[in-house]
């Protein structure tokens, strides 16, 4: 059984930066595509970025030039540095991992969310 454990989430100030994290366990394959999503208030979840076993990476439009998603396989572990966060940016974010998450198909492993809130 896998496991994603998000942590990192808080309250921030209008251009101010977090990094989240998502420990994973279990058997989980190295080969798995990574992502994260957020939710907001009234809105549906939206995929932000992605990272397949390569490390090529992926974004919404909105976060390009501002969030990075990096992950560090020794360590079954994926990031997202996000920075000049805006009021926008506030959401639930979730981890997910499978085999076609890069190219937008969701995986069947999901975190608990963690929540991110920026102040204007």
């Amino acid at each position: 059984q896998v496991q994603l454990v998000e942590s990192g989430g808080g309250l921030v100030q209008s251009g101010g930066s977090l990094r989240l994290s998502c420990a994973a366990s279990g058997v989980i394959r190295n080969t798995y595509d990574m992502g994260w999503y957020r939710q907001a208030p009234g809105k549906q979840r939206e995929v932000v970025a992605a990272i397949n076993s390569e490390g090529s990476t992926k974004y919404a439009v909105s976060v390009i030039d501002r969030f990075t998603i990096s992950r560090d396989n020794t360590k079954n572990t994926v990031y997202l540095q996000m920075n000049s966060l805006q009021p926008e940016d506030t959401a639930i974010y979730y981890c997910n991992a499978g085999a076609h998450v890069f190219v937008g198909i969701p995986g069947d492993y999901w975190g608990q969310g963690t929540q991110v809130t920026v102040s204007s």
